[in-house]
């Protein structure tokens, strides 16, 4: 008992002295805390003391214990900080990877409609194009057959049927892709078709009222169709338009790419190959955008390349990533459009441009790539036409000059090509004399025989895009020679061959006379005047003595472009030069030469005529409208180059073509051509008219020393021509002869004034029924 009333002694001991503990604890919390509760409560009696002793020991721990606790909400507040913004990029990835979305309603089999969210990222393509010979509108449809076969609405547009200022806007919300196919015509102008949407989306872009995100959301892909040949003016079109549509906001889904219709520079080698990359190109990354693997433009891009390109292309789908490196090298190569002057211009940095610092490695690269290729161009320019080589390419290096769609072309107008740069056809007038229906104007004015004449040409390229150029421009361009080049001997054979096969298609043919028909198939005159520009063939000379050695006569004509060339040039039968105005300014508009320099080169090649010492001939081509009232500026001309003859012709008609605005309104009727030549024999006293061939509405004007005796000597003895020229060459050059050495007289029936006015009375004048008088040419 007594040791237990000891521990319970000791146990109201230990409670008292805890008790006691707890109230000096209380006292000195309330002295701690009464600053911040003011006076001393009063304390209620009946207010168990332990009550208040708790709580004044929780804010005592509270406040010794503040800095741990402010610890803990700052990890808090930053832990939340971190979860919303990862939630919040989450969120805008899968935004962006779904540019649109529209609520499509579902019927249910119990009648409930019920709304269900479908992703739509492409709603359609809208083909736009600015075409002037029909490329880009060939181009237009095929791309539509391309993206109907994607299951895709697609419209195709005329740039020429659309209002931009009404209807571009809303594509800005219609989830459609806008495609632009537009071509560069002259003088880096757009089509005319093109013309006025050009001109409204360049005050747009510089219109401040508009404001920089007027096309914010239109999604675009921009194909330029140029000539690489026009260095200035290449595929400005393109480029304008794909830079005015950026400064307004909107979005490529794909790098600029441009065509080249001069296949010694083509990418791919030629204009449609080009397309075919892109469009290739194009239909993979549309399939992508229908996916959502593709995310909108970064809107950083500097130029015609986009700079979120690299970064898509690692977020593309596995498809993409399977393409094969030569597809990924070909689409590589396809986006590097950007020329010299924008490079200059935006990545080399001008005064008003800058640079990211990030951008730094690709503008260096792309300064070492240019360098590397100006040094190239300037070390391996190929063949010159003045017969100079400057770091000669290996000619398997160099490209044909017929591309598989020229060949098709051409082959569908009738010609037999030859290798990869001439060809023959069958003139008009060959049927036409075979039959024994008449002769062409040559018959007339210089005796050929037409039924023997080949036409033919040893380079189907040209430097002049003529606005009456009857194969519409079906034909390549250039400057220079820089194609491969097939030997004249080669050339003359396969001619021969082509011509001869032609004729014998006439065997048996109703009308055709069997006396000329055998004389038909040994050619004596070849019109080197087919198409093309023959002086531009670096064998030129070889060529034109094949002719000769096979008795052949030579008849060829040049645009006026290159005068060494004509200086350079062997005796030529008879050597034509085309004058199709007499002005700076029409001759431009008319010829649309290539050369900067096209006036001084025409006065320099008027020059170097007036040197030759065998026939020369003017021929003039009259527009009408165009250069007929340029009568005194002609004359000048003709003092210049001495001609021995001017041909005026009527210009002909050869039906609408989308590369030429000419009409039959701008033919000149026949009596409005002889009174052009009437005025401007009037104008050089040493000229008279001297022949009329009314059929082909042309007349010859010919200089007074071929008028011997008072009778007109304009036709040719072809067999002492021959003697001449052998007579020339076995003595190297030394021996030289003169026009007046191979004349031979002229037939009344050719002369002007004439009552059959041209036509050979041993022929018959053949009028088609139900078909008014021609007199418009051929």
């Amino acid at each position: 008992m007594a040791s237990g009333g000891k521990r319970k002694g000791r146990g109201r001991g230990a409670g008292a002295a805890a008790a006691w503990g707890r109230r000096a604890e209380a006292a000195a919390l309330r002295k701690c805390f009464l600053p911040f509760l003011g006076t001393e409560p009063a304390l209620d009696l009946d207010v168990s003391m332990d009550m208040w002793n708790f709580s004044y020991t929780c804010l005592a721990s509270l406040w010794l214990h503040r800095f741990y606790i402010y610890s803990v909400i700052a990890l808090g507040i930053s832990l939340w900080i971190v979860v919303q913004l990862f939630t919040t990029k989450k969120k805008g990835e899968k935004s962006n990877g779904n540019l649109f979305s529209e609520v499509v309603e579902e019927k249910q089999a119990n009648g409930y409609a019920a709304l269900q969210a479908k992703e739509v990222y492409v709603a359609g393509i809208k083909i736009f194009y600015g075409s002037q010979t029909g490329t880009a509108k060939r181009f237009a449809k095929g791309l539509a057959e391309a993206v109907t076969s994607l299951n895709l609405p697609v419209e195709v547009i005329s740039l020429g049927d659309y209002d931009p200022d009404d209807c571009l806007a809303e594509e800005t919300t219609s989830r459609n892709i806008c495609v632009f196919l537009v071509a560069t015509y002259t003088d880096g102008q757009p089509t005319e078709s093109a013309a006025w949407f050009c001109k409204w989306l360049e005050e747009t872009a510089n219109d401040f009222r508009f404001g920089k995100t007027y096309l914010k959301g239109l999604r675009y892909a921009v194909f330029g169709l140029g000539n690489s040949v026009y260095v200035d003016h290449y595929n400005t079109v393109g480029r304008n338009i794909d830079r005015w549509l950026w400064m307004l906001s909107a979005s490529r889904i794909m790098t600029r790419a441009e065509g080249d219709c001069n296949v010694a520079q083509s990418k791919h080698g030629s204009i449609e190959a080009d397309f075919e990359a892109w469009k290739t190109k194009f239909l993979n990354c549309l399939q992508a955008l229908c996916r959502g693997e593709r995310k909108p433009c970064s809107g950083k891009c500097k130029k015609g390349k986009c700079k979120s390109q690299g970064k898509q292309s690692k977020e593309s789908s596995d498809h993409e990533h399977g393409a094969s490196e030569y597809e990924n090298a070909e689409a590589e190569e396809l986006v590097e459009t950007s020329s010299e002057e924008e490079a200059d211009a935006e990545e080399v940095g001008g005064t008003n441009s800058v640079i990211d610092v990030e951008d730094l490695g690709n503008v260096m690269s792309h300064m070492k790539k240019a360098k590397r290729e100006r040094e190239l161009e300037e070390g391996v320019v190929g063949t010159s036409l003045s017969g100079e080589t400057a770091g000669r390419k290996e000619a398997g290096e160099k490209r044909e000059m017929i591309t598989a769609a020229l060949r098709d072309a051409l082959t569908k107008q009738g010609y037999k090509l030859i290798g990869s740069h001439s060809g023959v056809k069958l003139c008009r007038w060959t049927k036409s004399m075979l039959r024994g229906r008449g002769g062409c104007y040559k018959h007339t004015f210089y005796g050929i025989e037409s039924h023997r004449c080949m036409e033919a040409t040893p380079s189907l390229a040209c430097a002049n895009k003529c606005v009456f150029c009857w194969r519409h421009h079906t034909n390549p361009v250039g400057t220079e020679w820089r194609w491969k080049m097939d030997q004249p001997e080669m050339i003359l054979q396969e001619a021969i061959e082509n011509h001869q096969n032609m004729i014998k298609q006439f065997k048996g043919v109703s009308g055709v006379k069997a006396d000329r028909f055998e004389e038909a198939m040994t050619a004596k005159h070849c019109a080197l005047s087919l198409v093309g520009e023959p002086i531009m063939y670096p064998e030129i000379n070889r060529f034109l003595k094949l002719l000769h050695q096979h008795n052949i006569s030579s008849f060829l004509v040049t645009n006026a472009q290159f005068p060494d060339e004509i200086r350079n040039l062997e005796p030529v039968t008879q050597l034509y030069v085309s004058v199709d105005a007499s002005t700076k300014e029409s001759l431009k508009r008319i010829d649309r030469p290539l050369f900067k320099d096209f006036w001084q080169r025409f006065l320099d090649s008027l020059k170097a005529l007036s040197e030759k010492q065998q026939r020369t001939v003017y021929r003039l081509t009259l527009v009408k409208a165009w250069n007929v009232d340029e009568l005194k500026a002609y004359a000048d001309l003709v003092s210049l180059g001495k001609p021995d003859f001017i041909e005026v012709k009527g210009v002909t008609y050869c039906g609408e073509s989308s590369a030429s605005s000419l009409t039959m309104a701008n033919v000149p009727w026949h009596e409005e051509v002889v009174r052009f030549v009437q005025e401007l024999a009037e104008l050089i006293p040493d000229y008279e008219i001297a022949c009329e061939h009314e059929h082909s509405n042309c007349l010859l004007i010919a200089h007074k020393k071929f008028k011997v005796d008072g009778e007109w000597c304009t036709w040719i003895n072809y067999e002492r021509f021959q003697e001449l020229v052998r007579e020339h060459e076995r003595s190297g050059g030394s021996k030289t002869f003169t026009a007046a050495d191979y004349t031979a007289r002229t037939p009344r029936w050719a002369l002007f004034g004439s009552s059959q006015r041209g036509f050979d009375p041993l022929d018959v004048r053949y009028q088609r029924k139900n078909k008014a008088k021609d007199i418009s040419g051929c």
